[in-house]
């Protein structure tokens, strides 16, 4: 079935870049499911079929001015949905019927004492924490921690709106936990991470509930009140100055916090809420410490930490953490992968969209690939890498040399 440019055209990602025309595969999954009407055909939003495959012919460059230029090397881009894939091959109508998802949705139905698939609201509750849940277990499996920045502040919005929709289903503070250890069971052999990090999961999704529990039930009091407020005077928005103190004070994401608010109708004064948040960079750029030096307390002694990536791509340093899974160790050797602090660092950690260095970091008895740095706790850099030559040994003294042509 041909539809057009309209709906089978891909990109490009942005106003200009590359794109072209797109095949896509769709599995019907009969007359009995969806609309029943006698036309209908894929494109209809009614759920008969589903998506599977997409073959993006991609031929074009388009131009600012909607030209479509000739690639020199046009290519086929496909993308198959592959829970897609096992719910049309499982002859089921959603994939979270399928036995992906069918564990942790039992999971939830008994955590919260209802039956799936007799209340639409409570089975989309039940859908989201889920789906969350197995998010949760992956993110921190690939050493994402909760925070207010980046992929932890990801992370922390999915907490967040796990527990709200929790809450909905009347399951109390913590919950999540048992779900992950589902997530583990039933994909920790094809996913190792999750079972080698299992312990970091649990404990780190048992700090988080017991952290935000009550502040998310008063987050969520005030913000009934709010609404409440809103309604009767007539408004249709949350002002920035409530938003921000929903954030600031209760931790709660503005999406989630805009989410409830479309539940009731209303909007958010977004540019409000910049103006506040502006104002809070402004003070918090009065009151903190360059970024380049760091002073940490350890288990060792107190710590001093640079970065030197922004005048220098090589240093000498000194490891003063050494970690394997997860946990310090003195020494580590050939073939383990290992991350490494080091007090002072020539490597870029991951932090506001811009990716971290990879490099070398070598002693006089190994070397270690650096595969990637990321910016954790305290802004302090985490390298990740693989002992590739010898040992390496907690407290050594080493050289740091960042991949210049990747930087």
């Amino acid at each position: 079935l041909r539809f057009g440019e309209e709906d089978n055209f891909w990109g490009p990602a942005g106003e200009t870049g590359p794109c072209g025309p797109c095949s896509e595969i769709h599995y019907d999954l009969g007359e009995g499911i969806g609309c029943g009407k006698p036309d209908c055909r894929p494109n209809c939003d009614c759920g008969r079929f589903i998506e599977i495959w997409n073959l993006v012919f991609t031929q074009y460059d388009q131009q600012s001015d909607g030209r479509h230029i000739p690639l020199p090397k046009p290519n086929i881009d496909t993308g198959m949905g592959l829970e897609r894939t096992a719910a049309a091959m499982q002859g089921k109508a959603s994939v979270y019927e399928t036995d992906l998802f069918a564990p942790l949705i039992d999971c939830v139905a008994n955590l919260a004492g209802k039956r799936y698939g007799e209340d639409e609201d409570a089975d989309r509750a039940m859908r989201i924490v889920a789906e969350h849940a197995r998010a949760i277990a992956f993110l921190i499996a690939d050493g994402v921690m909760p925070s207010n920045k980046g992929r932890g502040y990801v992370l922390h919005r999915v907490l967040c709106r796990a527990a709200l929709f929790g809450r909905k289903l009347g399951l109390g503070e913590r919950f999540l936990g048992e779900l992950a250890k589902v997530v583990i069971e039933q994909m920790g052999r094809e996913y190792p991470e999750l079972e080698r990090g299992r312990e970091l999961i649990l404990r780190t999704i048992e700090a988080e509930e017991t952290r935000f529990g009550e502040t998310l039930d008063r987050g969520l009091n005030l913000l009934d009140g709010i609404i409440e407020e809103v309604k009767v005077s007539g408004k249709t928005a949350l002002s920035g100055e409530d938003i921000f103190k929903l954030y600031d004070t209760y931790g709660f994401p503005v999406e989630l916090t805009a989410e409830i608010a479309a539940e009731n109708g209303l909007s958010l004064d977004l540019e409000g809420f910049e103006r506040e948040m502006e104002r809070q960079r402004e003070r918090a750029r009065a009151a903190r410490k360059p970024v380049e030096e760091k002073v940490v307390i350890t288990e060792k002694g107190i710590y001093t930490l640079k970065f030197v990536g922004d005048k220098r791509l090589k240093c000498r340093t000194r490891i003063w953490r050494l970690l394997l899974d997860g946990k310090p160790v003195k020494q580590a050797s050939e073939g383990q992968e290992i991350s490494i602090y080091l007090d002072t660092t020539p490597f870029y950690g991951e932090m506001g969209g811009q990716v971290g260095d990879t490099g070398e970091i070598s002693g006089p008895h190994g070397i270690v690939r650096v595969e990637d740095s990321v910016r954790g706790a305290n802004d302090i850099t985490q390298h990740r890498g693989k002992v590739v030559e010898g040992i390496v040994s907690d407290g050594g003294r080493v050289t740091a040399i960042v991949d210049e042509k990747r930087r």
